[in-house]
């Protein structure tokens, strides 16, 4: 039996109800990676979390995936659920992989719990193969609701762009956005995350459990425009090949 996960706020898990939610907008983005950008290879997942994205990004067709996160207790129910997944315990800015090691480098959700942004996006530089991907995804910071205190900065998409560019060719930027059942719902609803947050789950009205519970993936969708307006950004950004001496 896996090891059940204390539920912090800090990280989305599948198979909890009032997370739903929060669970499939983070799927979208991994089955965006695995539908688009097609993952072979070896794939680091930094900040992997519960693990659910490297397990996606396995089955997805990458030969070999590994999962990197700093605590303990995730990693642990990882290994359980998703054996094939080689996981390691360690620090996102300072891996202890070797140069060009990877050839696709995800982190979903994860560079706006980091102190060391620049850092980081450095040493996925450095794990990276040459013509090898980096592909990133954050909360919009002018969409997300404020006072999330697991977040030390949160970014625009310019923002964002400006951190990945330093160190590698960002060659798209995408937004997350509901779909048209959400947005067909909070035309008459209101606002689904506000309405989530404005009690605990337990006193949520019946028409958001509903929603809740029944959204999928498929409930979002990605695109190039309106990325003030969109809820969660995406860069893809590409390590350029080495030049002969």
């Amino acid at each position: 039996m896996t090891e059940t996960l204390p539920l912090t706020g800090e990280r989305t898990a599948p198979g909890i109800w009032h997370e739903n939610y929060w669970f499939a907008r983070h799927e979208a983005a991994y089955r965006w990676i695995v539908d688009s950008v097609r993952p072979d290879g070896r794939v680091l997942d930094a900040g992997c979390g519960e693990g659910y994205g490297a397990e996606l990004l396995r089955t997805g067709g990458a030969e070999q995936v590994f999962g990197l996160d700093y605590e303990g207790t995730t990693l642990r129910h990882a290994a359980k659920a998703y054996p094939q997944v080689n996981l390691v315990q360690g620090n996102l800015v300072q891996t202890g992989f070797a140069d060009g090691a990877f050839d696709l480098v995800t982190s979903l959700q994860t560079v706006e719990h980091l102190w060391e942004q620049p850092r980081f996006v450095a040493e996925c530089a450095r794990i990276l193969a040459p013509q090898g991907t980096l592909i990133l995804t954050t909360p919009n910071r002018l969409t997300f609701p404020p006072g999330n205190w697991y977040h030390t900065r949160e970014l625009t998409a310019g923002e964002l762009v400006e951190l990945v560019e330093a160190e590698l060719e960002v060659t798209q930027v995408l937004g997350l956005h509901h779909g048209p059942r959400l947005r067909e719902w909070e035309a008459r609803h209101g606002d689904c995350v506000e309405r989530q947050l404005e009690v605990e789950h337990p006193k949520w009205a019946e028409d958001l459990v509903t929603l809740v519970t029944g959204t999928r993936q498929e409930d979002f969708e990605l695109r190039s425009d309106g990325l003030d307006g969109c809820l969660d950004l995406v860069v893809v950004a590409r390590r350029p090949a080495t030049t002969a001496e």
